[in-house]
């Protein structure tokens, strides 16, 4: 399933611009980087609940927010792109090797 993850970390301490990064680094195991704190991430219902557990350790529910958009096995579908920046598909453009 197609999940979009966005987040907004509060960077003003140096615990934030931490945290912010191993946000980051988290969804960029599970998907591609669309938008600066926009995640698409193609998994399967057991990954998402081990990336949701692991930004949700992350992330500081009395600064920061978390948003996850479910938007299912046809997402791609769902999803228009207009401008610059495109994003490759990583399942039409994956590479078999």
């Amino acid at each position: 399933m197609l999940v979009l993850v966005t987040y907004d970390v509060s960077v003003i301490t140096a615990g934030g611009r931490r945290r912010l990064r191993n946000i980051a680094k988290t969804c960029l195991d599970y998907g591609m980087r669309v938008q600066n704190s926009v995640f698409e991430c193609e998994v399967d219902p057991a990954q998402m609940v081990t990336l949701k557990h692991n930004l949700v350790e992350i992330f500081d529910a009395e600064e920061d927010s978390l948003r996850f958009y479910y938007l299912g096995k046809k997402g791609r579908q769902k999803v228009e792109h207009l401008g610059a920046k495109v994003v490759a598909d990583s399942v039409r453009d994956a590479l078999i090797l």
